[in-house]
């Protein structure tokens, strides 16, 4: 029986004589969005890096579709979109080039209608011809999420996608999220921008010292109790 697209079970990281991951446990069923709430240095972009195959855990089991990620990387990391801090984009290509490169390594088949309806759907079909390096930093991260959903993963695991942006690129954003959650894809959303991810989010979870100190359904949650329980694990009280 195949399982939830994601399982953590145990998940541990250690770098060198440091504890970043003390024994995670976390799910991601269909047509959710998880949002894992936690401060700088909790140990989220490590955990991320994990469920997207780019990093392997110290202890622990990663169960992707119900199958063991250490035993079928290659075969899983096709089904994971994944973006991380940075766009992961070539500055000096125009948005259009830079999703056919990608198209290219994905090997998507019918790319060229593919990177037109994403270009349109990330509000950039107009400045799809400019290099990347002119994009602001909304654009350009409308355009890492497009290449992201290029080769039409399953999972879609996002680094901290509301940095940098202002309120109109993150209510845009916002939509667009809810968009995929609507069209049954799966989300891990990490941040430590509680407000701006509450609205959005299926269910939360806060990461604290390498481990899951908080969890709650996010549909219909009310934002201030969220922050309430945020500040109170940051601080140590909960």
């Amino acid at each position: 029986m195949v399982g939830p697209p994601l399982r953590a079970e145990g998940l541990a990281r250690r770098f060198g004589g440091m504890t970043v991951l003390a024994g995670v446990d976390l799910a991601l069923e269909t047509g959710e969005t998880v949002v894992l709430l936690g401060p700088n240095g909790a140990g989220k972009t490590t955990l991320l890096r994990i469920l997207a195959l780019l990093l392997a855990p110290t202890d622990g089991r990663l169960l992707l579709f119900g199958s063991d990620a250490a035993r079928a990387p290659a075969a899983l990391r096709r089904r994971i979109g994944y973006v991380g801090h940075e766009i992961s984009c070539y500055a000096e290509l125009s948005a259009a080039e830079n999703l056919a490169f990608y198209a290219r390594l994905f090997r998507v088949s019918e790319a060229p209608g593919r990177i037109a309806r994403l270009l349109a759907w990330a509000g950039l079909d107009g400045t799809g011809r400019r290099p990347v390096r002119t994009y602001s930093r909304g654009m350009g991260q409308r355009l890492a999420l497009a290449r992201a959903l290029l080769h039409e993963p399953d999972v879609l695991i996002l680094d901290e996608p509301f940095s940098g942006l202002d309120p109109d690129a993150v209510e845009r954003l916002q939509q667009q999220l809810l968009e995929l959650r609507a069209a049954g894809h799966s989300t891990l959303l990490a941040t430590h921008d509680v407000e701006r991810a509450a609205p959005i989010a299926s269910r939360l979870a806060i990461l604290h010292r390498g481990r899951i100190a908080w969890a709650h359904d996010g549909r219909g949650a009310d934002a201030a109790v969220i922050v309430a329980a945020y500040r109170a694990v940051v601080a140590g009280s909960a």
